[in-house]
């Protein structure tokens, strides 16, 4: 056996010496000695956290989900949405504003203001601002609105509304308001909002509010021209006259600017897109404003003092059918239309017809002139009564049997004998009905005057085949037929012109942004009767101022010759349709011989005093025509008046 194979013996190791105080292990088959308890730690107490690997897990799944869904939501806003999203962001971002165009001037003939445009501002509010959210407050709409009513001169109530208005971010409170409202209302805004700084307990209820830049129209001469010139509404548009009808030209062209914002503020360093705006043109009118003055002042004083319903004045040219003047009373102002009379509004002397009376015998008086049919001394016999079909007609005055010339029954303004004068234009009644038809069309009756003007009337005048009995004989002295002041006015002008009837005219020219003044079209020119018909008229339109027998004698202006016709007619009331009160009328040029203005005066229903033409009309038209003269120079001819007879011994 060799050593590997022989078994080892366990050697017992060398006993250790026992430590002082050490237990001694005990031998084979002995009792195992108890165990001391443990000794209680003198260190602190350590504490063993559980695996963080669970927890890492969690956290990085939770994170791993949100990645996720900003992954998702970002394909869906740059790629899904993409277009949507831009549009929005590009809306938000940028915003437009409309700039408005200036309005052009009305000026007077003379480039004087008769309607102007200065700086306004459009109050307007953020009704957000207002709620209770906003302000803490339960009542800031009623709180503003006390504070902007008396400021603005609206209704608390009104303004309260406004500011509760849901869903929006934009009301308007006042259009146009001055500068000084404005002002009035930030010195306001800022004693709020400097008092709610050092008082916890006060808000600024009117932060919200805001003004926009505009511009107001304003009426430098007050109520002169009004119903002329006519008004802009609240949104800028023409309401009424000339704004209405030539808006177009005026309003000018609004242009548009486009701009990135933020916080409600133009970022200057981003694009911005600006379309300008086009003023509107000015525009000059052929009337004289001291010409226009004077006609309605005068028609003011007489209207009142006859307690009228209402009267016109028309002033125009007769060599160029330019109108000088056209006034009305009563008025308005146009600054303020809350205090006027909505009667009162519009403009009259165009938009009234009525029976002219016996202004319009001038034109029978031409047609038998021009159809020669009588002469200026032809002699005429008139009755006291004249029985036509089935009336019994008179003058305005019971009188025996008159023995006149074709000039005197002009000059007494005798309604037979201008009904016997008239019947001799053809050999049967309706062959004079047709002729006369043709001479008052061409005169301009039953026809615009031409100017285009808003609400005009062409008054009324029949085919003659639908007269009635009476109209054939009431219309050679004016009643049946109507007209208005202008038509009336360009009778006179007409035969002042030589026979050459020129359409009317309210426009000089107009005067473009680029400062370019462009005349307006030359007026239609029709002649009407020759001038020798014309000459004559003249002279027999003479003897109704200048001689004494003559119905107008208070219309003479002294060292001038002055041809007129007064005239008095029933009068439509337009409430009733019946005849009630009368239209007192004067009509004439001057200087007689050499015509250079036409003045027309009309007075309706006149209650206190003279309802007669020549005695109210009369004293307006000398008034008027003396000022006028004056006003354009126009000299006396210093030559003799025709002394046409006016009667003639049977």
């Amino acid at each position: 056996m060799s050593d590997r194979e022989l078994p080892r013996r366990r050697v017992p190791a060398p006993a250790r010496s026992a430590r002082p105080g050490a237990a001694r292990r005990p031998g084979p088959g002995a009792r195992p000695a108890r165990r001391p308890a443990p000794g209680r730690p003198t260190g602190p107490k350590v504490i063993r956290l559980g695996s963080p690997r669970p927890r890492l897990r969690m956290v990085s799944l939770a994170l791993a989900l949100v990645l996720i869904a900003f992954v998702v939501r970002l394909l869906q806003v740059q790629a899904v949405d993409a277009r949507e999203y831009a549009a929005k962001a590009e809306q938000n971002r940028y915003v437009g504003r409309t700039l408005a165009a200036e309005r052009g001037e009305i000026t007077d003939r003379n480039g004087v203001e008769l309607a102007t445009s200065v700086d306004a501002y459009d109050i307007t509010a953020d009704p957000s601002m207002f709620t209770p959210k906003s302000t803490k407050l339960g009542d800031a709409p009623e709180q503003a609105a006390a504070l902007l009513a008396p400021i603005l001169g609206q209704e608390a109530e009104s303004i309260a509304e406004k500011l509760k208005t849901p869903d929006t971010r934009y009301t308007l409170l006042a259009h146009r308001r001055t500068p000084q409202v404005w002002t009035q209302i930030k010195d306001l805004k800022s004693t709020l909002a400097a008092k709610s700084e050092t008082d916890p307990d006060t808000v600024n209820v009117l932060a919200g509010v805001l003004a926009v830049p505009a511009s107001k129209r304003v009426y430098p001469n007050g109520g002169l021209a009004a119903g002329l010139l006519g008004w802009v509404s609240a949104d800028g548009k023409g309401g009424g006259g000339l704004e209405q009808q030539l808006n177009g030209e005026l309003a000018g062209q609004d242009g548009e600017i486009r701009y990135a914002q933020s916080g409600g503020r133009q970022v200057p360093t981003a694009d911005s897109t600006e379309k300008p705006a086009v003023p509107g043109a000015d525009v000059e009118l052929t009337i004289d404003r001291d010409i226009q003055w004077a006609a309605q002042n005068a028609i003011t004083e007489q209207v009142k003092k006859s307690k009228a319903d209402r009267g016109y004045v028309i002033v125009q040219d007769t060599r160029t059918g330019q109108i000088l003047a056209m006034a009305n009373s009563p008025g308005f102002d146009p600054n303020d239309l809350t205090r006027a009379n909505p009667d009162a509004l519009g403009n009259a002397a165009l938009q009234d017809a009525y029976e002219p009376g016996s202004t319009a015998k001038v034109m029978s008086m031409a047609a038998v002139l021009e159809e020669n049919v009588a002469t200026p001394a032809t002699h005429v016999v008139v009755p006291n009564r004249l029985h036509r079909g089935d009336r019994l007609f008179k003058d305005d005055i019971d009188h025996p049997t008159w023995y006149l010339t074709l000039n005197g029954v002009l000059a007494k303004s005798s309604n037979i004998g201008t009904i016997l004068a008239t019947g001799q234009l053809g050999k049967t009644q309706a062959q004079s009905n047709q002729v006369l038809y043709s001479y008052l069309r061409k005169f301009g009756l039953g026809s615009y005057t031409g100017l285009g003007f808003p609400g005009e009337t062409k008054g009324i005048l029949a085919p003659p085949d639908q007269w009635s009995t009476s109209q054939q004989f009431t219309i050679p002295f004016g009643q049946g037929v109507s007209l208005n002041a202008l038509q009336a006015a360009s009778v006179y002008s007409t035969i002042a012109n030589g026979g050459v009837r020129v359409e009317p005219t309210l426009i000089r020219g107009t005067k473009g942004a680029d400062g370019r003044f462009t005349p307006a079209a030359e007026p239609k020119k029709t002649r009407v009767v020759s001038a020798k018909t014309a000459k004559t008229l003249a002279r027999m339109l003479e003897s109704v101022v200048d001689d004494e027998e003559g119905t107008g004698t208070k219309a003479r202006i002294p060292g001038y010759r002055v041809a007129g016709k007064t005239g008095t007619a029933n009068r439509v009331d337009p409430a009733t349709g019946r005849y009630h009160g009368y239209t007192s009328s004067f009509a004439g040029f001057a200087p007689a011989d050499s015509p250079r203005i036409t003045v027309y005066c009309a007075i309706q229903n006149a209650t206190t005093g003279s309802y007669f033409g020549g005695q109210i009309c009369g004293p307006i038209y000398k008034e008027v025509m003396e000022f006028a003269l004056k006003t354009l120079q126009v000299p006396p001819t210093g030559a003799k008046a025709a002394n046409l007879p006016v009667a003639f011994t049977p």
